[in-house]
Parts: structure tokens; sequence; C-alpha cells
């Protein structure tokens, strides 16, 4: 049979067999962006055997991005870029279903896009399609296999199923404008964007098939300067406004001007002086040390009532950062704190983008340090 001895190797792991290749094929799945993340999950999913791939994706190609669209060729120059990969894809994969929308993402489409799937995979690269696919995906009941590239790393995660939380859990509205760097100011390396990609694709076969253990409830950091990874335990938040306990979203809804073929949201591709992150028993070295770096906290002032650090502390919220910059002094050396980690990368990213070089996300944030520091310092 030619669809076994195209898919034996799968097949034959004793937790995939002949019923998870028959998953696969009744499969429906969106990928929104095609670019980076989407374009190398495209094409695995595709020869994984999966039965229907939609590609959403409203940009024609260009030649920057070529060195890590790799469904793209240099004579595929201006055309549109979902149209090219379905073409391109079916004809790779006999039996293949490919549906082409050259379109946005946004509340005019969203909910009516997503219905016709099983889950979505969310390879945008810009906040508003960003909150526009985990909205729709809330709504619908369909899981989002959600991942973004911070130029040398970046994070992956399952959100809006049953078990567990929804991107809104971890930030409840999008930035102010200004906090991301701009399309033109952000970088990425593409063999990272093609990592988080086929990261992405195994969630998604996982979550097709019925095998394996899903991203839910756990956030991968990917850190590839580093070679290495972090799980970061996640939490559904029930005053979340989308899937908390008394939801006020109950629409997909505009949350700004999508920046169309951006370069993922995150840190620039420039060389920098420094990691972008420290760990808390460097960081508790670098406290002892003389001239010991300035702490940036960027929570909310109700978590600094519950737990904080002594010693040199700045005080700014990371909504409230765009706005109060100039408090800050881009020549100090500073260490930005948050619960978990997450929201300082946001801000490291904010402020390496503006001249700060010599800043540092404290891997894990006040909870990692309560857990490996001080158990003095109160967990919530």
């Amino acid at each position: 049979m030619e669809s076994f001895e195209r898919y034996q190797r799968q097949i034959l792991l004793p937790e995939f067999g002949e019923e998870g290749q028959r998953r696969l094929r009744r499969a429906r799945i969106l990928i929104v962006g095609m670019g980076g993340l989407g374009s190398p999950a495209a094409l695995y999913l595709a020869r994984a055997g999966v039965g229907t791939l939609g590609l959403v994706d409203p940009d024609v190609v260009e030649i920057s991005n070529l060195h890590r669209q790799v469904l793209f060729r240099e004579e595929d120059r201006g055309r549109p870029k979902a149209e090219i990969a379905a073409q391109r894809l079916a004809a790779e994969v006999p039996g293949l279903v490919c549906v082409p929308y050259v379109e946005s993402f946004g509340p005019g489409s969203a909910r009516s896009r997503v219905r016709e799937y099983d889950l979505v995979l969310d390879g945008t690269d810009n906040f508003p399609a960003r909150y526009a696919v985990n909205d729709a995906c809330v709504l619908e009941g369909r899981p989002n296999v959600h991942a973004a590239v911070e130029g040398l790393g970046g994070h992956l995660s399952v959100f809006a199923t049953t078990e567990g939380p929804c991107y809104r859990c971890l930030f409840p509205e999008p930035p102010p404008p200004g906090l991301a760097p701009s399309c033109a100011e952000a970088g990425v390396l593409g063999p990272v964007a093609g990592l988080l990609g086929l990261w992405q694709a195994v969630e998604a076969l996982k979550l097709a098939s019925g095998i394996g253990r899903p991203l839910v409830g756990r956030l991968l950091r990917i850190d590839g300067a580093g070679a290495s990874t972090r799980e970061v335990r996640l939490r559904r938040d029930p005053d979340c406004p989308l899937c908390g306990e008394a939801p006020r979203i109950r629409a997909v809804e505009s949350t700004g001007d999508v920046c169309e073929g951006a370069v993922p949201v995150g840190g620039g591709a420039e060389q920098t002086e420094i990691p972008l992150e420290i760990d808390v028993a460097a960081f508790a070295r670098r406290r002892q040390a003389p001239g010991p770096p300035v702490v940036l906290d960027v929570r909310l002032a109700e978590e600094l009532a519950v737990a904080s650090l002594d010693g040199p502390v700045v005080h700014i919220p990371l909504h409230e950062l765009p706005d109060r910059l100039g408090e800050l002094d881009s020549q100090r050396e500073y260490v930005v704190l948050c619960h978990a980690g997450i929201r300082s990368w946001q801000a490291v990213q904010f402020l390496r983008a503006r001249g700060f070089r010599r800043v540092q996300s404290l891997r894990g944030g006040i909870d990692q340090w309560a857990r490996e520091v001080d158990p003095s310092v109160p967990r919530y």
C-alpha cells in the first residue's frame, strides 16, 4: 500500500500506529502566517500525512523572506505566499488538500476560519494577529499551537484548551504602542525560526493523532545562543478577560494595526554586550559584588506588595515602561525582574532596542529566586 510505504517509519511507532495515521489523514489544521514559523511547519505537517491544511497569509514573497521561509524560492518574489505554499505542498504530497487564504487574519474572518479546522498553528509575527488567533481559538474551542521568535531564541506553548490557559492568561492586553520593536528594528536568525516552527509541527501532530503530552500549561523557552531550553509552568487565570470565570470578551476584537510582513516581535539581530538573561545563582553573586546592578521590577504594584527584593530597586510596571523610559539611565546595569521571567524578557527586548546594552532578564523571576536562593521570599 503506497500510503503505508510513505508513512511507515511513523506508523511503526508503538504509540502512533495505523490508527494515528488515519487520524492525521482526517485532521484539518489551519496555519496562520506562512513565514519563518508557518513555512517549515506546513512542510512537515504535509509530509506527515495531515489530510487538510488551511494556509492564511496576506503577503507576497520578498527577497528578505528567503533566508528563513523555506517553502519559497527566488522566482516566487511578488507572488502570494499562501497560494505558492498551497500549490507546492499539494504537488509534493498526493491526496493532500491545501486551501489558501490570501487575507489578513482579524475580526472579520477569524472565527469562521478557525471553526472549519480542528486546531490552529499560530505562525503570526505581530500582536493584533496573535490576539485574534488566541481569541478565535478560545471562542470556537480549538487548540492554539503558539510560538514566537525572539532574535536568537523564542518560546512555544499550546493555548486555548479545556485543560490549560490561553494567551490572555499571560498577557491580558497587547502591550502599549512602542513597547515591542518595530518591523525594521527586529531581527531573527533563520534556523531559530525553523526550529520553533518544527516544534510547532510536533505539537500539532501530537494533538491531531492523540499521542504524547502536549505543551498545555507549560511554556518552553528556547535559547539558541546558549543551546538550552527551559520550561515555565503556566496556570489559567480565573480573572482572564477571555477564558476566566467571568469573561468580558465574547468576540474577536481589533487590537491595533497589523504590520504585514513584519519580522517576529522580539530582540534585534545585532550582537549585544551581555547575555539577555541571568540565572538566579549568578545574580545572587552579582548582588554581593561591588557595584551591583539595579533591579528593574516590572510587576504590578499588588505583586510588589506580596514579594519583593531588597537593595537598589526601580519599580516601573511593564505597561508603563514606554512612558517612563526617561527615568532610566541607558548606561547603567539593570536586572529586570517579574514573577516568572516572561514580562522581564519582553522588557529587556524593548530596552535593548532602545540603546540599553547592560540589561538582563532574571531567568525564572522572583519565583525562581524564592525557590533556589531565598526561601523567605513569599511565593504566589
